[in-house]
């Protein structure tokens, strides 16, 4: 009975069909899942030219930046990572090992992974400043700036130990040491600053202060204004004249008020509503008109304006000032203190201000960054803060994850092996592109990019098909 034969064979193509007369692609998610491992490896391999000192700048992907935020280093090494286990991945599936038993014995692996990186790891005592500074200058080895590791280093650890307690310290709150970019000059330029440094301008003629007594106003030192769009009318010149002299008197009392607490340093909060005039509706207004800046240089009042939101809390705990809402609330009790407060000069390339000797100093410290152009800057900066990063969080691992695959059986055996072996892709990976060996790094660094990677490919490993949109 040939037609009898030939209705029990099933489709060709991998197609079966349903009793509803719909047919199941059963080859479709095996190629949507070789089609992701193989972008994600394509993107791995691009980036493995960037990993170690002699490597080009790094190209950011959602996963370096997940272990940015996580660790504050290791972005290249998390994507090489990843793309070895894509590799793996792709091998065992073209096996017949079916993708949740990959994925489970991948997180069976990490997790063993995640404890014999904590046994092998060993504490890094504070006091000792040469293990800091190893471990920094392994940071900045593989960026831009990395000829500048001599200064950049010492100047990361001296600020990380400035904001903390050795004796008692568990972790670094790295808003503590504010980074500031000034364009100008080269990175030999760059200094750590104990105290307070602002790149905006002082705007009356008084530049430096010696006993300084600082107050931090969030209230304008301007005429007000109606809530309301309106027009006055003045008929008459007495009443223009009127209208100045109480305008003049009502900026006069504020300036008195200042001077009264004993304030000769004024920070200025840039107006909120003159940078969002949209805010509640009210008109624009002046943080600082010119008849007050008019009476504050009479008083000899050095004045810094605009002053960012984002910098109050900083500038608080750095001086020990308290920030000021009103007029009524200028009080000496709400100024905080300090030896010096000057504005420098940069060799042409700009000013800025630096607040020294804080009486109460809260732990803070700040970095000045330099740079020729912004593309420096920008690096320069990355490149301390990826220092920083490592300093704050102070390998055999193939080896050991390929023994406890021995201790398992059947396909997790295999796939633990796959995975163990996936990771010798770092040190291969120094090694081909500068001739090196591989480098302790910090435990912390180290956790965040296995256990990131490692999520990674097991989320790519369930997916199954794709959905096409407009």
């Amino acid at each position: 009975m040939p037609e009898a034969a030939m209705s029990l064979k099933a489709p060709s193509g991998g197609r079966s069909s349903s009793r509803g007369g719909a047919y199941v692609d059963r080859d479709k998610p095996a190629q949507i899942r070789y089609s992701n491992i193989s972008a994600g490896k394509a993107v791995a391999d691009a980036i493995r030219t960037s990993l170690g000192p002699k490597g080009m700048d790094k190209m950011l992907v959602e996963l370096s930046k997940a272990q940015d935020v996580e660790a504050g280093d290791g972005t290249t090494s998390v994507v090489v990572i990843a793309g070895a286990l894509l590799d793996s991945c792709s091998r065992l599936l073209q096996k017949g090992i079916h993708p949740t038993t990959i994925s489970e014995s991948f997180q069976k692996a990490v997790d063993r992974g995640v404890e014999v990186l904590t046994d092998m790891s060993s504490p890094v005592q504070l006091s000792d400043r040469e293990t800091l500074l190893n471990s920094a200058t392994t940071s900045l080895c593989s960026k831009v700036v990395s000829q500048y590791s001599s200064l950049l280093a010492p100047m990361s650890v001296d600020a990380v130990m400035r904001v903390i307690d050795p004796a008692t310290a568990t972790s670094v709150d790295l808003h503590d040491i504010n980074v500031v970019k000034k364009l100008g000059g080269t990175i030999d330029d760059c200094e750590m600053v104990e105290g307070l440094v602002l790149t905006q301008r002082v705007a009356t003629s008084v530049t430096r202060v010696e006993k300084a007594k600082i107050g931090l106003i969030q209230f304008c030192l301007s005429p007000p204004k109606t809530d309301m769009d309106n027009q006055i009318v003045v008929s008459d010149y007495a009443q223009m004249d009127r209208v100045l002299r109480e305008e003049r008197a009502y900026i006069l009392n504020m300036v008195k008020q200042v001077k009264k607490a004993g304030c000769n340093v004024l920070l200025i909060q840039k107006s909120i509503l003159r940078s969002d005039p949209e805010v509640h509706n009210l008109l624009p207004r002046d943080a600082l008109s010119d008849l007050a800046l008019h009476f504050l240089n009479k008083m000899k009042i050095m004045v810094v304006k605009d002053v960012e939101r984002e910098e109050i809390e900083f500038i608080c705990k750095t001086i020990g000032t308290k920030p000021i809402a009103h007029i009524d609330q200028f009080v000496p009790e709400m100024l905080g203190s300090a030896e010096l407060a000057e504005e420098v000069h940069l060799d042409g390339s700009g000013k800025l201000v630096k607040v020294t000797g804080c009486a109460s100093p809260g732990k803070t410290v700040s970095i000045v960054v330099r740079g020729s152009n912004k593309l420096v800057l920008e690096e320069a900066e990355r490149s301390i803060h990826d220092a920083l990063c490592v300093i704050r969080c102070l390998i055999e691992l193939a080896v050991r994850l390929a023994e406890y695959s021995r201790t398992l059986g059947g396909m997790e055996a295999y796939c633990v092996r796959a995975y163990a072996d996936a990771l010798e892709v770092i040190p291969s990976t120094l090694a081909e592109n500068a001739g090196l060996n591989p480098i302790s790094t910090p435990l912390l660094v180290s956790i965040s990019a296995l256990t990131l990677a490692t999520e990674t490919v097991r989320s790519i490993l369930k997916i199954d098909d794709v959905v096409n949109t407009r």
